[in-house]
């Protein structure tokens, strides 16, 4: 085999896998983006060029080899994504996106999580003049919300708005939000 064949590489018995493989597997198993900082904490003595010249390397293998996917960035890191073209085979795996609304009473909870996080549930009930536990539930159960055990001598959980409520939503942080003074605006 030609040892400038892009899986020569990986057939090294000896010695570790190469960064590029290395970045490609910790990319592949998901979840949240992958930064270079995070990276860093899991492959020693890796800077931010250095991740970055190999994020760059392996989208043009992708694309020299003509890949359904590629690495994009998303947030603050970067996740694998399909090409734009190959979205529909998403669709016909899974279905189209199916859209759940949310009820005002689930709106107004996640927009008091949201500007106050974290805030437990008291709190909220306090806020919203109803009891809120059961909208709760739900927008855990949907991952807009996670709750965090309480710590302390109170104990109480706290709630949080998690990755996905910025995806949903379209907000790269929860500095993206409007602010009282924008919405005066509307």
């Amino acid at each position: 085999m030609n040892a400038e064949h892009p899986m020569a590489e990986n057939r090294s018995p000896a010695g570790p896998p190469p960064l590029k493989r290395i970045l490609e597997a910790l990319l592949f198993v998901g979840g949240l983006p992958l930064t270079a900082a995070r990276a860093a904490d899991i492959v020693r003595g890796l800077t931010p060029g250095d991740f970055q010249a190999a994020i760059e390397e392996l989208n043009q293998e992708y694309r020299e080899y003509r890949r359904p996917y590629e690495i994009a960035s998303k947030r603050d890191g970067f996740v694998f994504a399909l090409r734009p073209g190959f979205e529909q085979v998403l669709t016909q795996l899974y279905g189209g996106t199916r859209q759940a609304r949310l009820s005002p009473a689930a709106l107004d909870v996640l927009a008091v999580v949201a500007y106050r996080q974290p805030i437990n549930r008291a709190d909220i009930d306090a806020l919203r003049g109803a009891r809120s536990s059961a909208v709760l539930r739900q927008l855990v159960r949907r991952g807009l919300v996670v709750m965090d055990p309480g710590e302390g001598v109170s104990r109480q959980a706290s709630y949080r708005t998690t990755p996905r409520f910025l995806e949903v939503f379209g907000l790269a942080s929860l500095d993206d939000l409007p602010r009282v003074q924008d919405l005066r605006v509307l």
